[in-house]
């Protein structure tokens, strides 16, 4: 059961001033080695450069704070090549001690809002196929599943299959 999020936990865009914070919890999630590709946050430099990319360039990225403390994020960045910029791809990640709280569900629903508005209307994803909260979240927002990829990640030597799921922002409600 979802418990109801703390109203002190702020969603906004990210500001290229978050970029700390976020790098630290970018690291701290990946480290779990549970959730993400990554298994640790890039270099700093390289998070920052990131971050003021995609403010500069309007790509939705909202953040969860509490008070200047970066506790989550959501990302979807558009596709690069012409005929897949109306596609975004979904990052998405919250501190053990914020989850099953609300605040993905008001992490995904801010950047869908601004992914919409930013003219992306194919979301796309990728999730371990053994992270039942994340799929049973994305399951309620609208996503639909596409397929397994079989063996899709590799983490300490242990494959683990993902799922592909997708979310069309321009169809009917």
């Amino acid at each position: 059961m979802t418990r109801s999020a703390p109203t002190s936990i702020r969603v906004a865009p990210i500001a290229e001033a978050d970029a700390g914070s976020f790098h630290a919890c970018l690291d701290a999630v990946a480290r779990e080695r549970r959730f993400l590709a990554l298994l640790e946050a890039p270099p700093l430099a390289s998070t920052r450069g990131f971050v003021a990319d995609n403010v500069a360039k309007g790509v939705p990225q909202v953040v969860a704070k509490d008070g200047p403390q970066v506790v989550g994020w959501c990302d979807i960045r558009p596709g690069w090549p012409d005929t897949l910029r109306h596609c975004g791809s979904v990052g998405m990640g919250l501190l053990p001690a914020y989850r099953g709280q609300g605040i993905g569900r008001r992490l995904l629903e801010a950047c869908l809002v601004a992914a919409r508005q930013a003219g992306i209307t194919r979301v796309e994803l990728e999730a371990r196929a053994d992270n039942d909260a994340a799929l049973r979240l994305y399951t309620r927002m609208g996503f639909a599943h596409e397929g397994t990829k079989r063996r899709g990640m590799k983490v300490d030597g242990q494959y683990v299959d993902t799922l592909s799921m997708a979310l069309f922002l321009d169809a009917p409600a």
